[in-house]
């Protein structure tokens, strides 16, 4: 007995009729009754009672129904299980490079990668759980029982709306931004890299006036930065492209740093393959230079000349 003929024996079962049934598996009506035919002689028994009306089920065709339907329903399980095992669950944290999304894309090949955003504390508790394969996350966080590889390691600059007055500086010191509200996160997204961060702006006696939960949409980040008064935000330089209207200030000294690594379960099978993913993730962002670009108005003007020197 083969699956085949139990899927095609379904299909008459179900329409009654020959020729809707030989449609619905795409054989001919013919090749379909050779089919049953040949499924009843191997069960030795008839499944069918052929009429000018149709197909009437026999009951010894009825009791072949549930245990034709378990058999087919198993296989088709069992090979959306394997076609499921073969997609790269992975999460980003929001604010990762820009570039991560598509090197992880490209690194994963197949099996093919579903990419999703999500918060670090959350990704930690889905990697524990199973339900995600690898994550992009903030360091430094509880990695027990994880593996892990350092993908970016960068300096935390300020970022400030053009007509902030901070926005002409070219290098700040933690004082400087007395009196100025801070764009932040919930602690609750990432405590250890929100507890680190904040240990270097205390100890460089600095106190943020408030600090504002920010939204992870880009345009709102940037709008609150922008009409949010007295604000500015702690990113790297990825942050402030051209034309959105922001400029990112290095510190002085005593800079934070923010650290991403990519992360994956120890049993994991799959862990070579993880650390090649991370490899390309490090080569994906480039090393972070001074001086920054000119900011502001300048930012503009000169990324407008670079575009027009590389457009073909």
């Amino acid at each position: 007995m083969e699956l085949r003929q139990l899927r095609y024996f379904l299909a008459v079962a179900e329409e009654r009729n020959l020729t809707r049934a030989a449609d619905l598996v795409g054989i001919r009506p013919t090749s379909l009754s050779q089919q049953i035919i040949a499924l009843e002689r191997e069960l030795g028994a008839a499944l069918f009672v052929r009429t000018a009306a149709g197909m009437s089920v026999t009951p010894a065709g009825l009791r072949l129904v549930p245990h034709a339907r378990a058999a087919v329903d198993a296989t088709r399980w069992a090979q959306r299980s394997v076609r499921e095992s073969h997609v790269l669950r992975v999460a980003v944290t929001p604010g990762a490079p820009p570039q991560f999304a598509a090197a992880i894309w490209q690194a994963a090949g197949d099996p093919v990668a579903e990419i999703t955003d999500m918060q670090t504390a959350e990704q930690l508790s889905a990697l524990r759980a199973g339900t995600l394969d690898a994550g992009v996350l903030l360091l430094p966080a509880d990695l027990a029982g994880l593996e892990h590889a350092v993908v970016a390691d960068v300096e935390l600059g300020v970022v400030v709306a053009d007509g902030h007055r901070l926005a002409q500086q070219q290098a700040l010191r933690w004082t400087d931004l007395e009196g100025s509200a801070l764009l932040w996160f919930a602690r609750s997204a990432a405590p250890g890299y929100y507890d680190a961060v904040r240990e270097s702006w205390t100890r460089a006696g600095w106190q943020p006036a408030a600090i504002r939960e920010s939204s992870p949409r880009r345009a709102l980040f940037t709008a609150e930065l922008g009409f949010g008064g007295d604000v500015l935000a702690l990113r790297p330089a990825w942050d402030v492209r051209p034309g959105d209207g922001l400029s990112w200030i290095p510190f002085a000294a005593e800079a934070a740093r923010i650290r991403y690594a990519l992360v994956w379960n120890t049993a994991d099978s799959a862990a070579a393959r993880y650390r090649e993913i991370a490899a390309d993730l490090a080569c994906a962002v480039p090393p972070q230079a001074h001086p920054v670009p000119p900011r502001g108005q300048d930012a503009r003007r000169s990324a407008q000349l670079e575009s027009d020197r590389v457009a073909p």
